[in-house]
């Protein structure tokens, strides 16, 4: 069991009332806290009801602690709830998959990755997941890293007797649940709102390649003339080394399609001039009728579709 799953476990059980059905989707994010709200019924769980609710809570002073202890006492939402955190609380690296059993990986990576990061191991939270196979043979992970004492204030202000903490994620993955299955891979361009764009690979579900790109951070404040000027060629430059990587250096399957959420009034100009550039078929990935308006929420929404593997993976129980 991940130290974050026994963290949360903790907390939790100081709670006896029973789990909710509803669902909670939390982002937090550089400047605010999004949040998509689910309430479902035991005869219907699966429904999305219309007391759905999606919104962004301004967080200026970075001050995430103080900002979920506000949200979790005003807020009336109720249920399981999955926590993203902000790209500046975790790192992403790959590594050789240590040569030990599987229920001793995460101990192993610990001490592998402690040179590669800026977390001690006595204060890392890590958890994995598989890289596609090298051609050579060699086997890959993708080490997802954070520092227990930035989670645990985090768990700590968040849970109480309405809220039941089951995940805590990174937007990697929140983005990845809004991506329809397919058997073919798939390029997602993703941001929410004052973050960087990042890049993932989806292939039948499962993230295949990520990469986190920066200097894009303010695009939503360019007009389509401004993006003209080189910053559409830039992510157009961006995606194809990402493409020749994935296809030619990994020997993966050729990217057919590209699905842009990227929360900026001229996304379709954006994608449009993508397809042009890159000669593939760029779409704006579509949201569920009921979040169609919402998508600078896109991260907390996306946490409410599917649960997530990151931190509550039972192969390390």
């Amino acid at each position: 069991m991940t130290l974050i799953t026994s963290l949360v476990n903790k907390v939790s059980k100081a709670f006896s009332k029973p789990q909710s059905a509803h669902l909670l989707g939390i982002s937090l994010r550089q400047n605010s806290l999004a949040y998509c709200y689910i309430p479902r019924t035991e005869k219907q769980p699966n429904s999305v009801v219309s007391a759905s609710r999606c919104q962004q809570i301004e967080n200026l002073q970075g001050d995430f602690e103080n900002t979920l202890s506000d949200f979790a006492e005003q807020q009336k939402v109720q249920g399981q709830c999955q926590l993203i955190l902000s790209a500046s609380q975790y790192q992403i690296i790959q590594v050789n998959k240590p040569d030990v059993p599987e229920n001793e990986i995460i101990g192993a990576l610990k001490w592998q990755i402690k040179d590669l990061v800026s977390y001690s191991p006595e204060d890392m939270v890590l958890d994995y997941f598989y890289a596609p196979k090298q051609p050579d043979g060699t086997e890959k992970l993708n080490v997802i890293c954070s520092s227990l004492m930035v989670l645990k204030p985090l768990v700590d202000h968040l849970i109480n007797e309405d809220i039941y903490l089951t995940t805590i994620t990174v937007e990697e993955f929140a983005f990845a649940r809004l991506l329809p299955f397919s058997e073919d891979a798939q390029l997602m361009l993703c941001q929410q709102p004052d973050e960087e764009i990042f890049i993932i690979i989806v292939k039948q579900g499962r993230i295949c390649f990520q990469r986190r790109l920066r200097g894009f951070a303010q695009i939503g404040s360019k007009s389509e003339e401004e993006l003209s000027f080189g910053a559409i060629d830039s992510l157009s430059l961006e995606i194809q080394k990402s493409t020749d990587y994935f296809e030619r250096q990994l020997k993966q399957s050729v990217i057919k399609a590209i699905q842009v959420i990227i929360p900026i009034s001229c996304e379709e100009y954006l994608a449009n001039k993508l397809a042009e550039n890159t000669h593939l078929s760029v779409n704006t990935l579509a949201l569920p009728d009921e979040f169609s308006s919402s998508r600078h929420l896109a991260a907390a929404i996306g946490a409410t579709m599917e649960d997530t593997m990151l931190f509550t993976n039972e192969e390390n129980e």
